[in-house]
């Protein structure tokens, strides 16, 4: 094993171990940026395509690069051998995951506080967190697993089935829990979506692993994945700014909406990832197969929820702003189960034991 190989087996750099202290300075910039400077954000929020905000499509696309380098095209075949984590992936995203955030939202918007919220707000902030439920992650998921030292061949194999189920089960799963038989799907979104944050950088990284092996083999690759590590994490930190600072103005005027949204979400993502943490830990499934199957459960494609909502309900619609909550949510919940997953990896096989 190589030196860089050593130093990524032994947990995460000093800077990646404070990552949550970084993000929480970055959520404070963006509320605060947002609000000195809206019409900037305005600016950079507009630069958007099929609802895809180009800006920030740019940042994801830095931040999956390096894991798409170390995808392995020839260990490919080879993922059917382990179907573990796949079947685990596959059952939380699609037979759990949106039932239970249909019950959350019901629980919550419908009962608990419903002496809060006008009965029609409350339809929408449900319509808005179904949206999120039935659409599992396809970008944010690889920086995840990378920072979880996912296998990353494991992963690109995972986000790329969950895509494919997508495309038929999406609309008839929202059809279903939202009584909305005429639900278009925003195909330029999903489709372009996919194609800048799956299929671009798998291209791009498949060039670069090439070149690296043919130069120096694995320690190559190794090393350029180890120096480009930091710019990965640098494009997370301008995210979570240009995210925060979108919404600032709305953060700071509604924040008990805000936070009466973001209950049933924290909820569902944290009770998610257990349930698939859990189920992968009785199934001895290796922690670099593990803690990437039971994080794509609990991250959402918040693009195509987004997108859905708007062209549903309108842009100014409690269903956006509950897919926009989503959005908010994730970053700072996904970053402390990857906290907790690296705490517990000793709790799994190693690489290449039980799957």
């Amino acid at each position: 094993m190589t030196d860089t190989s050593l130093r990524a087996a032994a947990g995460l750099g000093t800077f990646e171990r404070w990552l949550s202290v970084w993000v929480g300075l970055a959520i404070g910039a963006g509320l605060l940026l947002g609000n000195l400077f809206p019409a900037a954000f305005s600016f950079l929020a507009a630069l958007e395509v099929a609802s895809v905000n180009l800006p920030v499509a740019v940042l994801i696309w830095a931040m999956v690069y390096p894991m798409m380098v170390g995808v392995d095209f020839g260990a490919l075949a080879r993922v059917g051998e382990t179907p573990k984590g796949l079947i685990v992936t596959l059952v939380v995203n699609w037979l759990i995951k949106p039932f239970t955030m249909a019950a959350l939202g019901v629980l919550f918007f419908n009962h608990v506080f419903a002496g809060l919220i006008p009965p029609d707000d409350a339809q929408a902030y449900l319509a808005g967190v179904i949206l999120l439920g039935a659409a599992p992650c396809t970008a944010m998921v690889f920086v995840w697993s990378n920072l979880t030292r996912g296998d990353a061949t494991y992963t690109l194999v995972q986000v790329s089935v969950n895509d494919v189920i997508m495309v038929f089960a999406f609309a008839p799963i929202v059809a279903f829990l939202l009584g909305v038989t005429d639900i278009t799907v925003p195909w330029d979104t999903l489709l372009l979506s996919v194609g800048l944050y799956v299929m671009l950088p798998l291209l791009a990284g498949y060039v670069t692993r090439r070149n690296l092996v043919g130069r120096g083999g694995e320690a190559a690759v190794d090393a350029f994945k180890a120096r480009i590590q930091p710019f990965s994490i640098l494009g997370l930190l301008v995210t979570v700014v240009l995210l925060f600072g979108f919404q600032g103005e709305v953060i700071l005027d509604r924040p008990l909406v805000i936070a009466m949204i973001a209950v049933p979400l924290l909820i569902q993502s944290y009770g998610i990832f257990l349930v698939a943490y859990g189920v992968a830990r009785a199934w001895r499934i290796p922690f670099n197969i593990a803690a990437p199957c039971a994080l794509i459960g609990t991250s959402n494609f918040f693009e195509l929820a987004v997108a859905v909502a708007i062209s549903l309900f309108g842009l100014g619609s409690g269903a956006a702003l509950a897919t926009v909550v989503g959005v908010l949510v994730e970053v700072p919940v996904m970053l402390s189960l990857v906290a907790f997953a690296n705490r517990t990896k000793h709790w799994f096989p190693p690489a290449g034991g039980t799957a």
